[in-house]
């Protein structure tokens, strides 16, 4: 991991599961229609765990026997969606729910955002000795 996979932290990897669950979010409200279509989500915890997988918050390594951090970058697969309310067509996108999830996601993927250019703010001002 490289000295700025450290100074972004955790905001990187949100912003790129965030991206990758817009796509799958979108994929799901465009087949609404489509016959034994079965929508998908992310699990965010099962995701967020995987992202941090190999970040240590708590302790600095100093010896090559301590934890290790590692690359982050794997999300998982995204998981069907149970739908709460059944389709005669088979298909379990409920629109709705998808919308509702679309522009959380969107939401949230802009706070990411915020975050990433907080600490890319921070590192030029560090540079510039400011």
């Amino acid at each position: 991991m490289s000295l700025l996979d450290n100074a972004f932290g955790i905001s990187a990897q949100a912003l790129a599961f965030r991206s990758q669950r817009s796509s799958v979010l979108a994929a799901n409200i465009a087949n609404a229609e489509t016959p034994q279509y079965f929508a998908r989500d992310y699990d965010f915890k099962d995701a967020l765990a995987r992202a941090a997988e190999g970040y240590d918050t708590t302790l600095a390594t100093s010896d090559d026997g301590h934890i290790r951090v590692g690359d982050a970058g794997d999300f998982g697969d995204a998981q069907y969606r149970i739908p709460t309310k059944a389709a005669s067509n088979g298909n379990t996108v409920e629109e709705e729910i998808e919308q509702a999830a679309f522009s959380e996601n969107a939401l949230r993927y802009q706070t990411s955002l915020q975050f990433l250019n907080g600490s890319i703010r921070s590192l030029k001002l560090a540079i510039k000795g400011e």
